[in-house]
């Protein structure tokens, strides 16, 4: 079981993310951000988990460095570089801040206010994804908007993208973004031509809300998704229109899934529920799906795509009906009955946020 240091911080965190570093660096992560919500005021705060000579605190224990004033919730967070970081707000809007490491402030590069709205007023703005300078987001109003950095204005909508609330997007190729919705789809749209999803996917009966989505960081065709009944889905974009598999997983809503960005046999997910799983996929000598204290149930309905493609390499996240597949699942955070809201791993490191105003960090997950 890593090791996780905790610090209790008065408010409810809703979002989480490590500051990127240097993808030819050897440095491990020392600098995250958070977000709040469900608060009186809520904020965005930077946090430092490096130890200076002479600090009274332990290894690795978050110390906070600055915040600012946020209006709404904070309803997601994603970095665009070291220092600017997008944050989408439960008013609607769109702000660029950057985080100053000489002076340890916060300021305001840009701010697009009621990107999302409804006829009678603002709507959330429900997630954002960054591919430095371009961004996306999405809404409780079924818009898409993209935006650049280096542009005031909005360089392009698609406003009725969905009759329902599109709650994740994620970029998959440069022009491509994948978003999940409140009726259990997941769809494709080339964000520069067309108003139309190039592709809909969707679990086979089902409706159930979707609340999250990452894709693999390597092959970029396997998307992870997680909703309302906890469960995990990995889709194969190129076959089909229903997951390859899928995995019992949390007790309730799964809120957030990362695949491990350079180990990507290892993936995470966290929950209203309370527990945060650790996803170990590398082995390959039976098949298993165990959790913490008990046996988890694992179906894979083979829906009708992976034993049909036709490649000399099968991820293993494609793969997991077969006996060749070997899953494991750990809870890093038994005990724990809050809702986790959020998390994001990067190297060794992961940090994740809670309702019980908490934020665990560890340094050493076991990869």
């Amino acid at each position: 079981m890593e090791l996780f240091n905790a610090k209790f911080v008065s408010h409810k965190i809703s979002r989480t993310r490590w500051s990127p570093v240097s993808s030819t660096s050897l440095q491990s992560p020392e600098i995250f951000a958070t977000g709040s919500w469900d608060n009186e005021h809520n904020k965005i705060s930077i946090w430092s988990i490096k130890t200076n000579v002479g600090d009274d605190h332990f290894e690795g224990d978050p110390q906070l460095l600055c915040e600012y004033k946020h209006d709404g919730d904070v309803m997601d967070l994603q970095f665009l570089d070291q220092e600017k970081f997008a944050v989408a707000s439960s008013t609607g809007s769109l702000t660029i801040y950057r985080f100053q490491p000489s002076s340890q402030k916060i300021t305001v590069v840009h701010q697009w206010d009621r990107t999302h709205y409804y006829s009678y007023g603002n709507a959330p703005c429900t997630s954002v994804a960054c591919r430095s300078p371009e961004i996306v987001t999405v809404g409780e109003d079924g818009r898409i908007n993209l935006f650049r950095m280096d542009h005031k204005g909005i360089e392009h909508t698609i406003d009725n993208a969905d009759s329902s609330t599109i709650h994740a997007v994620t970029f998959l190729r440069t022009d491509e973004v994948l978003t999940v919705n409140s009726i259990g789809q997941l769809k494709m749209w080339d964000i520069r031509q067309g108003n139309k999803p190039s592709q809909i996917l969707s679990i086979s009966g089902d409706r159930v809300p979707l609340h999250c989505v990452d894709r693999h960081p390597n092959q970029q065709h396997i998307v992870a998704t997680g909703g309302q009944e906890g469960m995990l889905c990995i889709w194969d974009v190129r076959q089909g229109t229903v997951p390859c598999s899928l995995l019992e997983a949390h007790s309730a809503e799964m809120w957030e899934v990362h695949f491990h960005p350079s180990n990507p046999d290892h993936l995470f997910t966290c929950s209203e529920d309370g527990s945060l799983w650790h996803w170990d996929n590398s082995g390959s000598d039976n098949l298993s799906l165990l959790q913490s204290g008990r046996n988890a149930s694992f179906m894979s309905r083979n829906m009708s795509a992976s034993s049909s493609i036709n490649q000399p390499h099968i991820s293993s996240w494609l793969n997991t009906h077969s006996a060749k597949g070997r899953l494991e699942t750990t809870n890093l955070l038994s005990g724990q009955n809050m809702s986790v809201n959020s998390l994001d791993v990067l190297g060794k490191c992961l940090v994740c946020g809670t309702d019980g105003e908490a934020i665990y960090v560890t340094r050493h997950l076991g990869l």
